[in-house]
């Protein structure tokens, strides 16, 4: 047998680093239980006023209620959520930082933009899905058009002469226009903006034609008669506005619901994740929540991690060959 003699001072390293080891893993499941013992920084993707803003509200509103700490939403917009994504993915993973895991952000970018500042599969901690919620087609007031068909038509008359609005490139309602654009052979002009709200601002004062719009934005202006609705994006009629039809009725398979989940940066304790992931599944429940939800016109959809991670993935994939297609894709 072959004594391996350690100089003294490695051999103090070694056995520092035994008895470290398990004071670190009991300090991690510590914090996991303890989370969250302050308050806790959500950062929504988009600007003030828009649909993810009034949804991840609704979500932190339950979560501080359950938890006793305070669930601050931090609105920080910019490309589609691409800034507010990067933020979150180059936050401290101790999480007190979070924030929305969005369908334009984690399944379109990916495959709109050839370079990002983040990796949606490697950069993230994904906790649990909150809600899905169909798009909106809507138009001003003064455009001849009450029907999709009637709409198709005029902007075929017309080539170059419409535009549409969009919460900016990437988003869910942007490859819905360019979908329409693709399908029915129209030339439109594109308008991205910072976020729904100041594109359904724009739209209300004439400033340009259409959009498409997750729909608990432009709602409130359509049932007030400011907006003349044409379709949803959903399989089926939305229930706070089911006199409208699917767009699938007009163009089959045109069909692209928005969604939203909970993320933190990578490396996010399991223990924590799971937690945090419990307490969204009890928010979801309550029937608060889904009574606020229910006048969006969202629906909750919660999912554990793992089904999350898939669910972000599989929706990536099922819209690449929908953004190539469009000529969206942005080099």
């Amino acid at each position: 047998m072959v004594r391996v003699v350690l100089p003294r001072r490695r051999a103090l390293v070694v056995m520092g680093s035994a008895l470290t080891a398990p004071h670190v893993a009991a300090g991690v499941a510590r914090a996991a239980d303890d989370w969250p013992n302050k308050p806790v920084k959500y950062i929504n993707l988009f600007p003030a006023g828009g649909a993810t803003d009034v949804l991840s509200r609704v979500v932190c509103q339950q979560l501080s209620e359950i938890t006793g700490q305070q669930f601050v939403v931090e609105n920080k917009g910019g490309s589609g959520g691409n800034v507010g994504a990067d933020a979150i993915a180059k936050s401290p993973n101790d999480g007190y930082t979070l924030g929305l895991m969005s369908i334009a952000s984690h399944a379109i970018s990916p495959t709109l933009y050839s370079k990002l500042p983040f990796d949606a599969e490697k950069d993230f901690t994904p906790i649990s899905m909150l809600w899905q919620v169909p798009n909106i087609f809507v138009v001003k007031p003064d455009i001849p058009a009450k029907t999709v068909p009637e709409l198709v038509a005029l902007v075929k008359a017309s080539p170059g002469k419409y535009t549409f609005a969009s919460g900016g490139s990437g988003t869910s309602p942007h490859i819905c226009g360019e979908w329409l654009k693709q399908v029915a052979g129209l030339n439109m002009v594109h308008v991205p903006y910072r976020g729904g709200a100041p594109a359904l601002q724009d739209l209300l004062a004439g400033q340009v034609d259409m959009e498409f719009d997750n729909i608990p934005g432009p709602l409130p202006q359509y049932k007030a008669g400011k907006l003349r609705g044409l379709a949803v994006t959903s399989r089926e009629r939305s229930p706070v506005a089911p006199e409208l039809p699917p767009m699938n009725d007009f163009y089959p398979g045109f069909e692209i619901t928005s969604w939203g989940g909970l993320c933190g940066p990578a490396g996010l304790p399991p223990a924590m994740v799971e937690k945090a992931s419990a307490l969204c599944k009890k928010a979801l429940e309550s029937e608060a929540l889904k009574t606020a939800f229910l006048a969006q016109g969202a629906t909750p959809l919660w999912a554990s991690p793992a089904d999350a991670a898939t669910f972000r993935r599989n929706d990536e994939k099922k819209l690449a060959p929908i953004i190539v297609a469009s000529g969206a894709k942005v080099n």
